[in-house]
């Protein structure tokens, strides 16, 4: 079955996590993505370890269902090739810092002229223009940066990195968001557009009920673990033998949650009766909280409070959770074998479709793996390739 964007051709002229994320969830839906990567070294995170089999398992996460063709962009023949590719696809998405596609003559205005249908994508650490327009974007530094370290972690301790590259992962899925509206647009104007996603921009619409607090009262916010400022008991208490998660977002809520555990006296206390007073009491509701969750397992206490309809959840490590059952029925990890990794498994397709649903078809390609292929279906005979390869352009 054909995927929602069969048809629709992506060049992908970025690294790292972002703009390959970003790529890839493109190539899911059924776009043709060709990765272009510098020749000899690649995407820089075919070198980041762990590997599996010699191969990086931070590229194999965010680089399948794509093809992978080999471009020295700094030299004029692949800044040809670039644009004779770029005069044939859809999309292009680049993550190169503010100034360096338009050095490369590989601007959005030049590329207009050359194909008015291009939807052209450049992510960048805090957008292409402003004071700060040339800082680096790395996803740690944003997260400080962008204020996100500022609120994760325990009170009173040192800010601490989020457990994963969600400013990068952040950024990719704004950009596909921005694609998938321009290629709407387009479909009634017949025209491309410039479409920015950057690490700062999107971080800083995640504040979201952060930043609205802090307009309404001046009171910056703090670091809470896993509690949160507007509900209580709202986070991770320990148990005889892990956490339990527990999300009590309501007063009906708080009533199940003491009848789940036995407490119904909690009920009466004049410090719990309302979310409100239970917020400005969380350091004493934690500790009866604590005392009482730590007496069972969190298995058990999940399975009364399931019961009783109230939120909670084990903090399950990873490979608890890649081996849910619920994980396993949604197709959340998939087989999808390489020569030299047969058991190559990796995350399934998080967007569901009725009709055109998406997919995992190939794996990650090896470096340069379609370059021949790629070239010779742009017009280029294979001596021209040859000729390529042998000058450093490919």
């Amino acid at each position: 079955m054909a995927g929602a964007l069969d048809g629709i051709r992506v060049l992908e002229l970025s690294r790292h996590l972002a703009g390959p994320f970003a790529a890839m969830t493109l190539a899911d839906l059924g776009a043709d993505v060709i990765k272009v990567e510098p020749p000899g070294r690649g995407d820089d995170t075919r070198g980041y370890p762990p590997f599996w089999n010699g191969v990086s398992c931070y590229y194999l996460s965010a680089n399948r269902n794509k093809r992978s063709v080999t471009l020295n962009l700094q030299a004029d023949d692949g800044q040809e090739i670039a644009k004779k590719l770029i005069k044939e696809s859809d999309i292009l998405i680049h993550n190169f810092r503010s100034g360096t596609m338009e050095r490369w003559g590989l601007g959005y205005d030049r590329l207009r002229e050359l194909n008015p249908r291009l939807i052209y994508c450049a992510i960048s650490a805090v957008g292409s223009d402003g004071p700060d327009r040339d800082r680096a974007g790395v996803d740690l530094l944003m997260q400080a940066y962008g204020g996100l370290m500022s609120i994760t972690g325990e009170s009173g301790r040192p800010p601490v990195r989020v457990g994963t590259s969600l400013v990068d992962l952040t950024a990719g899925a704004n950009a596909v968001q921005g694609i998938l509206a321009a290629l709407y647009v387009r479909e009634r104007t017949g025209h491309g557009q410039r479409i920015e996603s950057s690490l700062l921009e999107g971080q800083v619409s995640w504040l979201t009920y952060h930043a609205v607090s802090y307009f309404a009262n001046g009171e910056v916010p703090e670091r809470l673990g896993s509690s949160h400022a507007s509900v209580a008991p709202y986070g991770a208490f320990p148990t005889s033998d892990g956490f339990l998660l527990v999300a009590v977002a309501s007063d009906a809520l708080w009533r199940r949650f003491c009848e789940a555990i036995e407490r119904p006296e909690l009920l009466a206390d004049a410090c719990f009766t309302s979310n409100a007073l239970r917020c400005e009491n969380r350091d004493a509701l934690a500790g009866v909280l604590n005392e009482i969750l730590s007496q069972d397992t969190a298995e058990s206490w999940a399975a009364r409070m399931d019961a009783a309809g109230v939120p909670c959840s084990p903090v399950n490590n990873i490979d608890d959770v890649l081996n849910l059952p619920q994980v396993a029925h949604r197709d959340m990890v998939v087989d999808m074998p390489r020569d030299d990794i047969p058991d190559l498994r990796l995350p399934g397709v998080a967007i569901k479709m009725s009709d055109t649903p998406g997919s995992v078809r190939t794996p990650p390609p090896d470096l340069g793996q379609h370059t021949a292929e790629v070239l010779e279906a742009a017009g280029y005979d294979t001596a021209a390739v040859d000729r390529f390869r042998d000058s450093g352009v490919v």
